[in-house]
Parts: structure tokens; C-alpha cells; sequence
């Protein structure tokens, strides 16, 4: 199994860690990029063993036919993962197309 991001949600990652601190989720940068470093690793390792949902129509804007995953990283905040399973070569291949949070997609899921 293979989990692999677009290069748009590698850069999703990488924006976050500014967003994170200077909203005053952390109060260190370090804090903030040891968070991303977390749930980036979380997704890579155990996106194939989640449970998962087709995505609603809504997030259609990001992949046709999408399963999406959760991922809680605390007792407020849950991010999901959107992706796209394909077989190539009899290996599943997991392509993460878009992650978000409970805060901004929560009404649509």
C-alpha cells in the first residue's frame, strides 16, 4: 500500500504550520510544525487501515468518487482526508486529493 498527496495538499501541509501560529493555536512555531509533522504522518502510515465514507457530492470540486477518513487530534479538532484508491501494478495506491478539518467542512460531511 501507497499513500501519495497531490502536490497542492503538500502545500496545504506546509501553509498550515504559519496558520496555526499565528492564529495562537500554538504558541511556538516549533509546536505548530511538530502538529502538521503529526497528522501528516498519521495519514501517510494509516490512511489504509482507516474506516472510510464516500465523500459527499459537495467535495466533488476536489476528485470524483472520493473516500474520506477521519483523523482526531484532539478532543475539539478532527481532519479528514480525501482521496482516491487505485490498483496499479496490484499495489493500492491511497492519492490524497484534499484534507480539511471539522472546523470548515464539518456542515458538509
Amino acid at each position: 500500500m501507497n499513500v501519495i498527496f497531490l502536490k497542492k495538499v503538500r502545500k496545504q501541509f506546509e501553509s498550515l504550520v504559519p496558520v496555526l501560529y499565528e492564529n495562537g493555536y500554538f504558541s511556538f512555531l516549533e509546536d505548530a510544525q511538530k502538529y502538521v509533522d503529526e497528522l501528516f504522518e498519521d495519514i501517510t502510515e494509516n490512511l489504509p487501515n482507516r474506516s472510510h465514507r464516500p465523500a459527499p457530492p459537495y467535495f466533488d470540486k476536489y476528485g470524483k468518487s472520493m473516500k474520506y477518513a477521519a483523523f482526531k487530534k484532539n478532543r475539539r479538532t478532527s481532519w479528514y482526508a480525501f482521496f482516491t484508491k487505485y490498483l496499479k501494478d496490484g499495489e493500492e495506491i491511497y492519492l490524497v486529493r484534499y484534507i480539511a478539518n471539522n472546523h470548515s467542512v464539518a456542515q458538509h460531511l
